[in-house]
């Protein structure tokens, strides 16, 4: 894996591999990644539990008995239960989403997969992700996981990133294209 000059990346990555190696050890990776993408998911959904995370002026005390809440109320136990208790009381719970990132990329590569960064207006259906993983499995040549973003400001079409490619065909981006060519002409 490539290493970053960026000091949180730095920081999710060795808490990511030492989480991994964890899970390996203890048979659980596929418990591990979906417990890691339900707080995820509880992080995108509360702007307040995002905001507690990111903010120092939270104590890490108040930090540690929030996540502990959080988890417990969730069903987050076992590794990763005990992976956030760590980290809130390590206070580095603002590196946390780095560090789901970079658990998903260690475990993708330990399967031979590549994963694809994959944003779209719209939810994907299921169909869609089969017919996307299919695509750029012919093109990367291995498995490809999809972690998918919704983002209503690309109107339509997909902005995918695989490795240092990305591919964008949202239709935002053909508009701003459009409107620089019409200035460039007028």
């Amino acid at each position: 894996m490539a290493q970053s000059s960026s000091p949180v990346s730095g920081i999710a990555e060795r808490y990511a591999g030492s989480l991994y190696e964890l899970a390996v050890q203890s048979s659980t990776v596929d418990k591990v990644e979906a417990d890691l993408s339900r707080f995820e998911g509880l992080l995108s959904e509360s702007d307040d539990l995002a905001r507690m995370i990111k903010s120092p002026v939270f104590s890490a005390e108040e930090q540690f008995k929030a996540i502990v809440a959080i988890a417990d109320k969730a069903g987050i136990s076992g590794l990763v239960g005990n992976f956030l208790r760590v980290v809130a009381q390590n206070r580095r719970l603002f590196a946390v989403p780095s560090m789901i990132k970079a658990f998903r990329a260690i475990a993708a590569e330990a399967r031979g997969e590549v994963s694809a960064d994959v944003t779209s207006a719209h939810p994907l259906s299921a169909a869609q992700q089969d017919e996307l993983k299919a695509t750029l499995k012919g093109v990367t040549g291995k498995d490809v996981a999809i972690n998918a973003v919704v983002d209503p400001s690309l109107l339509g079409g997909l902005v995918v990133k695989v490795g240092s490619r990305q591919i964008d065909t949202s239709l935002r981006t053909k508009l701003n294209s459009l409107k620089l060519a019409l200035k460039e002409v007028g």
